[in-house]
């Protein structure tokens, strides 16, 4: 029995080693696994033979900063060698390029910026992006600068000649004065002109865009004078005074010309091999595209109008659905739009203002009053709804002309209408009734009854009237109606 025992438990003792042996295994391929994923992470994969290309044409807002932030994630995704951006822009919003400039600084993929073909321009919120890139070029016969942020320019500076004129001869009294007082106004004499928020934002921007130029070893002097006096330069004089870093005719020449050249990411210096990249160009996507659409502010402005005229005409016309429905979802789309733009909420209040009065007019006529009232209040809070300076981000005169004229077309149609609406007949009621021609139904001196329209009323008259006489209703005084022979 103790042999028939060994015998069986030893099956038993084998599965158990063997169970162990497995759970070991296990263990120790895990962890491996595990060193191995953690060498992984700790350190970036070699780049794929890959470059993305995106194309920036226009001005820069909310659709171009969702677009280059969609194409350096793709970019990251495929583990690229290099992005290469490829722009032409007259500038654009503050908060869209800092977005813009944020995600190049935190890309892990080289982004090179080249401001192409020849004629195009890297002005504003351009500048500071170029800035901003790992790579820096340009096409011949393009230009970089004018980097003063225009929404606030404007700053009511001295005369330029007001330093220059000699001091004229004084008393010496007046020198001694003048000399007590001259350690104090140098302080003044320092300080940029226009008002205190105005250098505030200036100093603001020099401080970003040195900061860019420092962390990319370019020309931060050049970079200042951008901001503070909007010059600008051709992309031979940036080459020479450092502001960019290559000078290409086309991307096969640029991508030559840094082949080789050693640039710092968050992860470190990544030296770039561009011969022979396979190109892919990130194309936007219809959220983008329609984003482009909606945040422009002329269709802004249009969908503003719609929903305004929609919501009315459904007002004046309950039941109609349609333009209900139109008006609703085009001033939502509108307010959409708005939320993302920077919009001067006064001028939109000059906007409902003038609406209002325009309806005004339509309801109590005032002879033009309200209507031409309510249609320079429009106008002016057209002009001031996107009122920032930045290129591209302004509503066409244009168009706010054509939306003035058409408000003032159906002012006057509306008040011609009710003109002639008050000048013509009474057709309903007691008041059509006066001056209606009545048939006598029988002889009478003062009182009997007569025909009118088809119906039976009593009549009083002041002469005797005869059995088919045609009278004339002169006044209705209840169910009573005075008459008098019809001559």
């Amino acid at each position: 029995m103790a042999l028939r025992q060994n015998l069986g438990s030893s099956p038993m003792k084998a599965a158990l080693l063997a169970c162990l042996l497995f759970m070991s295994a296990a263990c120790t391929s895990a962890a491996w696994a595990a060193q191995e994923k953690a060498a992984r992470e700790g350190q970036p994969e070699a780049p794929s033979n890959l470059l993305v290309r995106l194309e920036i044409r226009d001005a820069i807002g909310p659709a171009t900063s969702g677009f280059l932030l969609r194409g350096l994630e793709r970019a990251r995704e495929r583990n690229a060698q290099l992005v290469v951006i490829e722009m032409d822009t007259p500038g654009g919003l503050d908060t869209a390029m800092r977005e813009m400039i944020q995600a190049i600084l935190a890309s892990p993929v080289p982004v090179a910026i080249y401001v192409a073909p020849s004629g195009a321009r890297a002005a504003s919120a351009g500048t500071y992006l170029l800035y901003a890139s790992h790579i820096a070029a340009m096409a011949p016969a393009t230009s970089i600068g004018a980097a003063t942020p225009v929404q606030i320019g404007g700053g009511g500076s001295s005369p330029p000649d007001a330093k220059d004129k000699p001091a004229k001869d004084k008393p010496a009294d007046d020198k001694q004065k003048d000399g007590k007082q001259e350690e104090g106004k140098q302080e003044d004499e320092n300080v940029a002109p226009g008002t205190a928020t105005e250098r505030k934002a200036i100093n603001d921007a020099v401080s970003f865009i040195r900061g860019l130029a420092e962390l990319r070893g370019r020309n931060a002097d050049w970079a200042e004078e951008a901001v503070r006096k909007a010059v600008s330069l051709t992309a031979s004089a940036a080459l020479e005074q450092k502001i960019i870093d290559v000078v290409a005719a086309d991307l096969p020449d640029l991508l030559r010309q840094i082949d080789g050249r050693e640039v710092r990411t968050q992860f470190g210096t990544v030296q770039l091999k561009t011969e022979g990249l396979v190109i892919e160009d990130f194309e936007a996507d219809w959220r983008v595209k329609l984003l482009s659409v909606l945040t422009n502010p002329n269709v802004a402005y249009l969908l503003m109008l719609a929903g305004i005229y929609g919501l009315l005409l459904e007002g004046y016309n309950p039941g109609a659905v349609l333009p209900g429905v139109v008006g609703a979802v085009s001033l939502l789309l509108a307010l959409y739009a708005f939320q993302i733009l920077d919009v001067n909420y006064a001028g939109l209040a000059l906007i409902a203002l003038g609406i209002a009065l325009i309806v005004g007019e339509a309801f109590s006529p005032s002879v033009g009053v309200l209507g031409i009232g309510g249609i320079v209040s429009f106008v002016i809070g057209s002009i001031l709804l996107f009122d920032t300076g930045v290129p591209g981000f302004q509503i066409a005169r244009g168009l706010i002309g054509g939306a003035a004229f058409g408000a003032a077309i159906i002012m006057l149609l509306t008040v011609t209408l009710f003109m002639r609406a008050r000048k013509a007949p009474v057709t309903s009621g007691v008041e059509q009734m006066l001056h209606e021609t009545a048939v006598a139904m029988e002889d009478f001196d003062t009182t009997g009854h007569v025909t009118i329209r088809g119906e039976i009323w009593q009549a009083v008259a002041r002469a005797p009237v005869k059995k088919g006489q045609r009278l004339q209703v002169v006044r209705v005084d209840g169910l009573t109606l005075e008459v008098v022979p019809r001559e």
